[in-house]
């Protein structure tokens, strides 16, 4: 039975996921296992919040700093909650040179919202990203693992109604 600070961070599969992955690290170098720890809290709660990030530095032997600077550097991680869809919108020259900032305002007038906020319920955050690697496809964004390319705003409609479904 996990006890209630070992439940912030992990159910209790996923405790024993965590203890596997950190097992796969030679003696002293288990901090190696902080990327996959980070995901795999943030798989189970939707985002990781410092409680988390210090548990995780507990069972890793560091210092809590260590797992901030990290899960802060990345913007893959989410630390505070998000919506059900995260929508990170590329804001890099190539994807502006070909019409981002028109699609993109289109985007946060369609949800209500600017950047790094959610909607009102709850389904969509908008987030804005540097490079997404598609340049050669702008203007893009993420959701999840998808990525949507070639984006116009009756492109973004379609997108935003089918996921509202």
């Amino acid at each position: 039975m996990l006890n209630t600070r070992e439940m912030i961070a992990f159910t209790e599969d996923r405790l024993a996921r965590a203890q596997e992955i950190i097992a796969q690290y030679p003696e002293g170098r288990q901090k190696s296992a902080l990327l996959p720890l980070l995901h795999l809290a943030q798989e189970q709660h939707g985002w990781v919040s410092a409680k988390v990030m210090d548990y995780i530095a507990d069972m890793l032997g560091i210092q809590p700093v260590e797992v901030y600077e990290v899960a802060t550097f990345y913007t893959m991680f989410h630390l505070e909650p998000v919506g059900k869809h995260v929508i990170e919108y590329c804001r890099t020259g190539p994807c502006c040179v070909v019409g981002g900032e028109g699609v993109y305002d289109h985007l946060k007038e369609r949800l209500g919202v600017s950047a790094n906020q959610t909607t009102s319920d709850g389904m969509f955050t908008l987030k804005e990203v540097e490079c997404l690697a598609a340049c050669g496809w702008g203007p893009c964004f993420q959701i999840r693992e998808k990525f949507y390319m070639h984006l116009d705003n009756t492109k973004v409609d379609q997108i935003i109604d089918e996921l509202s479904k």
